[in-house]
């Protein structure tokens, strides 16, 4: 029997290297996590909270990171699942981090780096570097195992 194809053409185009397409989002995501706390960080020194606002490649990332993650839970889904919880995990992360750095702008305290999403992010870039690189420890694993 012919595997089941939810998206058609989606399927046929990313199907194969939505894993690698993860990795390089989650990467992405880590690059814009870093330029928006640098953007977060000159705008409360301007204007406090209510200058600071929401990095906008940043919050691009989160959804595309979540859809990517959503997607890959059709093809694979132990591990779409496993994805996904780590993604909404991050989602929800950044979104309480920023909230954080405004109070801290509104109090008038150094503004802290988001701890909490940068440990979000590595452990989901731990998990889909895992999935998409495992070819490189397959061997070792394979003596192993």
């Amino acid at each position: 029997m012919p595997p089941v194809s939810l998206f058609g053409p989606l399927d046929a185009v990313l199907g194969d290297s939505i894993e690698y397409v993860l990795l390089v989002l989650v990467l992405v995501n880590l690059l814009t996590r870093v330029l928006a706390h640098r953007q977060h960080l000159k705008a409360a020194e301007k204007g406090g909270a209510e200058a600071m606002s929401r990095f906008l490649p940043h919050a691009a990332s989160n959804v595309l990171l979540v859809l990517a993650a959503f997607y890959y839970l059709t093809l694979h889904h132990h591990a779409g699942i496993v994805t996904s919880v780590l993604v909404l995990g991050l989602f929800i992360t950044d979104f309480f981090e920023f909230e954080a750095r405004k109070v801290e702008a509104r109090r008038d305290v150094p503004i802290d780096r988001p701890k909490g999403a940068i440990a979000a992010s590595l452990l989901t870039l731990t998990y889909v570097a895992y999935q998409s690189l495992f070819f490189l420890i397959a061997p070792l694993w394979g003596a192993v195992v």
